[in-house]
């Protein structure tokens, strides 16, 4: 039996995609995936942390906007690149749709496809979770009654209401569920590598498959706040001026999202414990428990970027 070590707490994050889970280290990148054939293929991914950033733009709160920019980037590109390795893309017959605007295009097709997409998830979180809330309330308070400086807290309400509806709803679907089983594999495998145990699926295995530098906590935790801060926004403006105000906020919420997340991540005692309950409950949702051979292709993401000191992976 392999000696165990003592714990720490690692600044090591990932994130599931289609078949795989990319893990981000001190120093690199990496993602593995499972390919058709039953192999774990593994990939170095470029996240631009070689860029020399203008200093302002490390500055906390700041930070906290430029990383989130760049995590949605890095996990958009690292997803679809998944979806390549899984096979997903040789599954399917294209269309002929697809081969007429291939024929017409070119390759260019496909980044043209990735942008739109892009823009339409990014318009429909917008209406989602920014619009919709803040026109309900509106009807609320001009057809039933007016709840005065509740109003913000109403509409936070319905934001969090929303956002756990769509999870909901998304985890039924089974290929999503297996997304979901990843995300289950990479905290029980950086929860395993944190406690000093040897890397094994058996040994992740054991762990819970909660974490609370989650992402699914991260963005609760913006709910949580654009609540507070959206306080500051006359709820006797009309809706496109709310929903302008929302928009104009949301970096600063975002920014001081990130530095909560962050703070969760390097300290563990009550008061973290009770800011991380929210967000660990709600994985619930959105974690499944995985098997060994999704637990392999964790552990497999996080060894290639793991530091030889160990003391490079901790906050």
């Amino acid at each position: 039996m392999s000696e165990k070590k003592e714990g720490f707490r690692t600044s090591i994050g990932g994130q599931a995609l289609i078949e795989g889970v990319m893990m981000r280290g001190p120093l690199k990148t990496a993602m593995a995936v499972r390919t058709p054939d039953g192999e774990i293929t593994i990939e170095n991914v470029d996240d631009g942390r070689d860029k020399n950033f203008p200093k302002i733009l490390k500055l906390p709160v700041i930070r906290g906007v430029v990383n989130f920019v760049q995590t949605m980037i890095l996990g958009y590109k690292a997803t679809m690149r998944s979806a390549e390795l899984a096979g997903i893309d040789e599954a399917e017959e294209p269309s002929k749709m697809d081969k007429f605007l291939t024929e017409k295009l070119g390759e260019k097709v496909y980044a043209i496809i990735g942008v739109v997409a892009g823009i339409l998830g990014v318009a429909i979180a917008v209406a989602l979770f920014v619009f919709v809330p803040t026109w309900l309330v509106k009807l609320f308070n001009t057809y039933v009654f007016n709840l005065g400086v509740f109003t913000a807290a109403a509409e936070g309400i319905i934001k969090i209401a929303v956002f756990i509806a769509y999870i909901a709803l998304v985890a039924l679907m089974p290929d999503i569920r297996r997304v979901f089983a990843y995300h289950g594999a990479e905290h029980k495998t950086i929860a395993c590598y944190e406690a000093g145990d040897e890397l094994t699926a058996e040994n992740a295995a054991k762990y819970k498959r909660f974490h609370p530098r989650c992402g699914t906590s991260f963005i609760l935790i913006i709910l949580i706040l654009s609540i507070v801060l959206f306080l500051a926004v006359p709820a006797s403006l009309s809706v496109l001026w709310r929903f302008v105000l929302r928009i104009v906020l949301l970096p600063i919420t975002v920014g001081v999202g990130y530095e909560i997340i962050k703070f969760v991540g390097r300290h563990d005692n009550a008061f973290t414990r009770i800011i991380s309950a929210p967000g660990l409950w709600l994985q619930r949702l959105t974690t499944k428990e995985p098997d060994i051979d999704q637990l392999e292709v964790a552990i497999a993401s996080l060894k290639a970027v793991m530091p030889q000191n160990k003391d490079e992976a901790q906050w």
